[in-house]
């Protein structure tokens, strides 16, 4: 049996921050999304704008977590 071991982590450098802070900072500054114009299929621009940063959100998580975890070779 194979004994598995977890992959060392690097730290979080500047461009990690950064990724990780866009999303947070792009559904936090309310006064610039909350309007109902521009519509998107009828949409009011607040639904859309957060719509969209829920699968953005979770592709900034993911490169992330790809740049810190390293592969350890077999």
């Amino acid at each position: 049996m194979k004994h598995i071991v977890p992959a060392p982590v690097r730290k979080l450098g500047p461009l990690q921050i950064v990724l990780l802070a866009i999303p947070c900072v792009a559904v936090l500054v309310v006064p610039f999304y909350n309007r109902v114009e521009p519509t998107l299929f009828g949409i009011p621009f607040l639904y859309w704008w957060l719509c969209m940063w829920a699968p953005l959100s979770s592709v900034m998580i993911a490169l992330v977590y790809k740049m810190i975890t390293a592969t350890s070779p077999e």
